[in-house]
């Protein structure tokens, strides 16, 4: 089919749910992605943060169809050796003690919520489950879990919400003390408010947090579904901030682009959530696993000390182009904020960019990049060629 075709039979058959940019994909290599019609981008979206090992990686192909062949799909009723295996080594990379598989990173901070509120209840009883969330925050797009996420623009349209949350101002301890109260059983955060703009946590707020959490018995929750699995330069970004949370999630690059996520829980939580409290069809998928084994493999030091050396490099070169729409950068490893000038629109800066040949994101008022992890500098050079040549 052409491009045409598949926009217009998408348009008529596909809900309006998405802001599509126009462009078909059809096929991809490396960091690198093409239409039907053979027209080649860079991609430093990597389908939103999940091909953390890009297009085409032969190994993870590999791995799915041999698992595909052998089992596709039994359910968690039966055990089976992928699940384990990377259960174990989530769990020995990460400190936690248990995981939770699911499919989604809505579905993977809905469980996560569920289990605060089940590890209160279990120690104080009823009226204590209220959860403090930061103001720009995104943690989901179930009922629950936009009321999680500390924006009103997402409080719209689909009432009644799940009741329970309250809000704190980012990197302000007084804030979050003035929000806090005997009903509270957790605080959740992003390390790296993603959707809110690449906006990473002072190191100082997170240990001070932390601390608060662990004197007053609340849990320390970490919403990773975007900054982990490599994304900044380690597994998971708590690693660089020097805490351990109570639990967190993951999603996007587990599976490297498969559909995965869950929930890493410490000893303390470990069993909290018991036979018949929490379930999902299709998590700990076998083909799913088995996909996730592989970006473990690859995901050892030497390669996430690459990531954080090919974050540094864009973010200086983006920087030394001297670009009057573009400000600062700011994030971590190959997740990468870039700050958007008085009077330029991101949204026509992206435009602009995917017309040219440059598949970028937004984020807040910025501008967002989350390149897939295994990009080459020749590759990285491309792009920012690409955006000299478009936004100088």
């Amino acid at each position: 089919m052409t491009s045409e075709e598949i926009r217009a039979l998408t348009q008529q058959y596909i809900m309006p749910t998405y802001g599509r940019f126009p462009v078909v994909i059809d096929r991809g290599e490396g960091a690198r992605l093409y239409t039907p019609e053979g027209r080649e981008y860079v991609d430093f979206t990597s389908g939103i943060g999940v091909n953390d090992l890009g297009y085409g990686y032969q190994p993870w192909i590999d791995a799915i169809s041999a698992q595909a062949k052998k089992l596709g799909h039994i359910s968690n009723l039966f055990y089976t050796e992928p699940s384990a295996k990377l259960a174990e080594i989530l769990c020995k990379r990460s400190g936690m003690s248990d995981v939770f598989f699911a499919n989604g990173g809505g579905e993977a901070n809905e469980g996560l919520i569920k289990l605060a509120r089940k590890y209160s209840f279990d120690r104080y009883g009823k009226g204590r489950a209220t959860i403090i969330s930061l103001k720009n925050s995104f943690h989901g797009r179930t009922i629950t879990t936009l009321k999680a996420t500390g924006q009103e623009v997402f409080h719209n349209y689909f009432f009644p919400f799940t009741e329970g949350f309250r809000y704190a101002d980012a990197n302000d301890m007084d804030s979050l003390n003035a929000v806090a109260g005997e009903d509270v059983c957790a605080v959740l955060v992003e390390l790296v408010q993603g959707e809110g703009g690449v906006l990473p946590l002072d190191r100082e707020y997170v240990h001070a947090l932390s601390a608060l959490c662990a004197a007053r018995d609340w849990l320390l929750l970490v919403d990773e579904v975007q900054t982990g699995v490599g994304r900044t330069g380690t597994l998971f970004a708590f690693q660089q901030y020097g805490v351990t949370p109570d639990a967190l999630t993951f999603a996007k690059g587990i599976a490297g682009g498969l559909p995965m996520s869950g929930i890493l829980a410490n000893e303390k939580c470990r069993d909290v959530l018991g036979p018949g409290m929490h379930a999902t069809t299709f998590g700990a998928n076998p083909v799913s696993a088995a996909a996730a084994l592989v970006v473990q493999d690859t995901l050892n030091d030497e390669f996430l000390a690459e990531v954080v050396k090919k974050g540094a490099y864009l973010r200086e070169s983006i920087e030394a182009l001297g670009l009057p729409c573009f400000g600062a950068t700011r994030g971590l490893g190959l997740m990468i904020g870039i700050a958007v000038n008085d009077g330029y629109s991101n949204k026509e800066i992206a435009n602009r960019l995917i017309d040219n040949g440059l598949l970028v994101l937004t984020a807040g008022a910025g501008m967002r990049l989350l390149p897939p992890l295994v990009i080459t500098k020749e590759e990285m050079d491309k792009g920012l060629a690409i955006m000299k040549r478009t936004l100088v």
